[in-house]
Order: structure tokens, then sequence, then C-alpha cells
């Protein structure tokens, strides 16, 4: 097989992999300023699933809000509308590649390294005093979104490149690059494209591997890189697993943090993991 087109590819997948109703709903109910929370609250509501999911992250130590919140629509209030979609974004698209082979990726392993990134991310933005840092934990949550199309869309390449990055102890987007001509960054950026989601999601999933080239959202894109780095330098190292990605120093200096604050960052991580686990859990898609 040749070259890879992350626009074909996708275009071919998008309809496997199409967002739930219920987001592109929630997606157009936030673009209409005549929308109500109450709208929004009762969309949600037809996934009881999903709503169950949403009330128990706002009323987590997430939040930490004084009183409890019992309807969706209060949550949306609370919250925000922006950040709701986010953390709808967040529980919806875990549950969207069924089936892929488990000798190509442990989806336990992929899904927890993906939410640890996306709490990192939520850290490292909360602590710059950036708007929306729901924005941050969907960007870490979904940065490599791409490497399951490619698992599901070409098995036998994302195969061979997972064994090339193995045997040469090569980052894992460079192998791609060898053995398909593209990458699961370049993949995730077309897919969030097909998805109409905001240009930042397509930046930062695009770009996380190589923040500099970032023009339109450099700041949210490195966080997510450093997040991404964090999260995989963090993880207990099994056999065959590839090579961390490199940090990019600029990166690490554009988001101004001190090395000294790394330590207490993955405290305050680890302390909001679990409740991210709530957000996506079950890890496994729940079946039709």
């Amino acid at each position: 097989m040749g070259a890879v087109d992350p626009i074909e590819l996708v275009a071919a997948q998008v309809r496997l992999a199409s967002l739930p109703e219920v987001v592109t709903r929630v997606c157009e109910l936030i673009a209409d300023p005549r929308t109500s929370a109450s709208d929004i609250g009762q969309v949600i509501g037809q996934d009881p699933a999903l709503a169950a999911r949403l009330l128990r992250v706002v009323n987590s130590p997430f939040y930490g809000f004084p009183s409890s919140i019992d309807t969706v629509s209060r949550a949306v209030t609370v919250v925000g509308t922006t950040e709701l979609l986010d953390l709808v974004l967040a529980a919806s698209v875990v549950r969207l590649f069924p089936g892929i082979p488990p000798e190509l990726v442990d989806m336990d392993a992929f899904w927890r390294h993906s939410a640890y990134a996306g709490v990192v991310a939520r850290v490292l933005a909360a602590r710059r005093r950036m708007p929306n840092i729901e924005r941050y934990f969907v960007a870490g949550l979904i940065h490599d979104i791409g490497s399951l199309v490619l698992y599901r869309a070409v098995p036998e390449q994302a195969a061979q490149a997972l064994a090339l990055a193995r045997e040469r102890e090569l980052p894992l987007h460079l192998a791609e690059r060898e053995i398909m001509g593209c990458d699961h960054a370049a993949v995730g950026a077309e897919l969030m494209h097909a998805w109409n989601m905001p240009p930042v999601l397509e930046e930062a999933v695009g770009c996380h591997h190589e923040p500099q080239r970032a023009h339109a959202f450099p700041q949210e894109t490195a966080i997510v890189h450093l997040a991404d780095v964090i999260s995989g330098a963090l993880e207990t190292p099994d056999a065959g697993s590839e090579q961390i990605p490199p940090l990019d120093p600029e990166a690490w200096d554009s988001a101004g943090f001190a090395v000294e604050a790394l330590e207490s960052i993955v405290t305050d991580a680890d302390r909001q993991f679990a409740v991210a686990r709530e957000l996506i859990a079950p890890l496994h898609p729940e079946p039709a």
C-alpha cells in the first residue's frame, strides 16, 4: 500500500465515527443566540447515561461548587454553555471507536494516557489563567484520536509503524510518516475539521508533536504538547512500548512554567484524574 491521504482516509471513516446526534444538536443550539439553558438540558437529557455522567462531573471536586447541581439545565447555567459542550464532546468521543484489534492497541491504556494528558492540559491552562480550561481538557483527551482512525482504516500499515517505532526507538509519529507518508496528528486534525470542531482543537491536535508549527493557537498547542509529553513520561513503560515524544523546549518556555512547578502540576493532575475517568467511563465503548 502507498501513502495515506488524511483527507481521503477521514472522508471514508467519518461515517463510521460520526459524532452522536446529541453532540451535533448541542453544537447547533449553542451557536443559536436564542437558545436557553433549558433547551440544551432537554437535548442532553435524551441520552440519560450522558446526562448522568455530566452531573457526576459537575458535582465533583473538578469544580467544587458549594451546592448540589441536580439538573443538566442548571449545569449549563453554572458551568457555561461552551464548557459544557466540551464536556459533552469528551464524554461522547470515547465511545466512537469500537472494534479496534487489541493486538494493535490496548484501548484502556490508550484512553488512560489520553485522559491523563487532558487533565494535565487542564491544570496547565488553569495555572496560566486561560479562559475555558475545559477546552484544554478536551484537546488533551483527543490529541491522539487520529491513531484510532489509522488503527481501524489501515491496520496493517499502522502495525508496521508501531513495529518500526519499537525497532528503531523512534517516536511513533515519525515512524508513521516513514510508512504512510502522514501521521496520526494530521489524521486527527482532519477528523476535527470533518466534525466541524473549533479551529483551536484542529490546530492543537494537528500540531501537538510540533507545536512550533501552530500559528493561530500557539499557546494552546504548546500546552497540549507539554501535557502529552508529561503524561507519556509518567506512564509505566511496558515491553514494546514506543518512545516518549521529545519535549519541544520552546513550548515549555512559551507556556511559561518553571521546572520546579512540575511536581505540583503532577500532584494536581493526579487529584483530578479520578474525576476525568468518571467523565469518560466506561472506557470501553458502550453498545449501541
